[in-house]
């Protein structure tokens, strides 16, 4: 986000000629005219909002001076301190940004699925292809040519070996492809590095839970500490004011919230990690498509540490039953509950390893979606789940292999499930697989090479396979008649010895009298 703004300041920004102590330059800009505009741009950002202030706009530009996304008419920048004057500044020849590696447009760079003939995942970085077979009426005319009397020839492929790492990259390049699609990029280079993605986080986040969907740690030391937990659990539960568990004394909540507080204000790291900061940044973008946007959060959560994420999950509950609970007292004088959630948790949850003030706009925007859809956000994606569950399922089984059915077909994208009702499931199952039967039979009969003979033996063997699809086709005996309609009966021939003359009238014979 931060390199599109600089993109957009670097090719928007007007520029104009400007006189300073007798001199002119051209150009360049004044720095008041740099607030002015950059403030209008930040303000009507999807990312930033109405929320920026002039004072922040102002840090911004400190920023880009210090690292040359600017330099004042003199050439100067790094050590100079921006303020809201009458300063000349100019953009440097070439941009400081580095850019990133572009492909041809014809080539999007789709994530990879295992393919049995590459190398081991641990001798090579590349993703292992996994790759269906598209069934068109051909193929499955192949394939069900027995119930028509033909069997063609055939063999059994027996899969090597699925080992736990061919497993572990069928999740990470599938879940890298979800994501991929759900964010509508060519590539997650921009926002991601692939190779920092950890396909044992994404796997243990998915399985190992508890009934409350709550990650459980293998390794005990990464917990938080008892102190921390029961400080949160106190304010998560706290009781009614019917109830005689009481504090002991005024101000006791405060004291347990700065507790909490300063336990998460000093973690080494956000929780949602500085290299997941682009991805999780750029859902931003999808908040007004608020499904897109929880879905997109569900799989960058994924990624997580299994300890970053079971913080977070324990932390995002504990925020939101504080901010629902009317019992509970002000825990502070100056901010509502809510306002005050998210200004003491937001760095730690979200903060770049660059920090820049409007960073907090960024964490706070995110940290208040998170807090309205913890439950949704924290949740396995069922979908994507079952979509991994069955590629894994299919590749450990053996398959019957038909000519014409290799693997160099042209292969489509993997399709992800949406849950259905029972009674859609129950009229699926009992039609579905009537349709390419359907279109089977219709090969048949419109097939002109075949002899009435021989049609008629296919059709009965197929009458006696799939009798019900049949009867659709033929509801009666008169429409399976008119298949074959009766040839006319020829005419009985002449005899020849008729033939030879051709017909006489009747002549007088002659007298003999004399």
């Amino acid at each position: 986000k931060w390199n599109e703004t600089v993109e957009l300041f670097r090719a928007r920004m007007p520029l104009r000629k400007h006189r300073c102590r007798f001199k002119s330059y051209e150009h360049c800009f004044t720095a008041a005219e740099a607030v002015d505009w950059l403030h209008e741009l930040l303000r009507c950002s999807q990312n930033f909002g109405p929320e920026v202030t002039r004072k922040q706009t102002v840090q911004l530009l400190k920023k880009f001076l210090k690292n040359h996304v600017i330099e004042d008419i003199k050439g100067k920048w790094g050590q100079e301190d921006f303020e809201d004057n009458r300063h000349l500044y100019r953009f440097p020849p070439s941009s400081p940004l580095k850019p990133y590696p572009k492909k041809p447009p014809y080539q999007k760079d789709v994530i990879k699925f295992p393919e049995w003939n590459d190398p081991p995942p641990g001798t090579s970085q590349e993703n292992i292809p996994v790759r269906p077979v598209v069934m068109n009426s051909e193929m499955w005319y192949k394939r069900h040519s027995i119930a028509i009397g033909e069997v063609p020839a055939c063999r059994l492929v027996h899969r090597r070996q699925l080992t736990e790492a061919h497993v572990e990259e069928i999740w990470k390049s599938m879940t890298l492809s979800y994501l991929q699609k759900i964010l509508g990029l060519d590539s997650l280079e921009e926002v991601l590095d692939i190779k920092l993605v950890n396909s044992k986080f994404i796997i243990h986040n998915v399985y190992s839970v508890s009934k409350q969907g709550v990650v459980i740690l293998d390794d005990k030391s990464k917990e938080l500490p008892h102190w921390v937990l029961s400080a949160m659990k106190c304010l998560a539960n706290w009781p009614n004011c019917s109830d005689l568990k009481q504090p002991m004394y005024l101000g006791f909540e405060k004291d347990v919230f700065k507790t909490i507080a300063d336990y998460y204000g000093h973690l080494k790291e956000p929780l949602l990690t500085f290299h997941l900061f682009d991805a999780f940044v750029s859902v931003l973008g999808l908040l007004q498509k608020e499904k897109m946007a929880v879905e997109a959060f569900q799989i960058c959560c994924l990624l997580l540490p299994p300890e970053n994420r079971r913080k977070l999950q324990l932390l995002m509950r504990m925020m939101a039953r504080i901010c629902l609970n009317k019992e509970m007292p002000p825990l502070c004088d100056g901010f509502g509950t809510r306002t005050l959630m998210v200004q003491t948790f937001s760095r730690c949850i979200l903060c770049s390893k660059d920090e820049v003030d409007l960073d907090e706009l960024l964490a706070a925007r995110l940290v208040t979606f998170l807090m309205d859809n913890y439950q949704e956000i924290l949740k396995v994606p069922l979908a994507l789940q079952t979509s991994i569950e069955e590629r894994v399922a299919h590749l450990r089984r053996v398959q019957i292999k038909y000519p014409g059915a290799d693997m160099d077909i042209t292969l489509s994208a993997p399709s992800f499930c949406r849950q259905i009702s029972p009674e859609e499931f129950e009229y699926q199952r009992a039609y579905g697989s009537q349709e390419p039967l359907a279109a089977l039979l219709e090969e048949v009969i419109t097939d002109a090479k075949l002899s009435s003979k021989e049609k008629k033996k296919k059709l009965k063997q197929f009458q006696k396979s799939y009798p019900e699809v049949y009867q659709e086709r033929f509801p009666t005996p008169e429409s399976e008649a008119l298949l074959f309609p009766e040839k006319p009966k020829p005419k009985p021939q002449l005899l020849m010895w008729a033939l030879k003359k051709p017909f006489q009238p009747f002549q007088r014979t002659r007298s003999f009298r004399m």
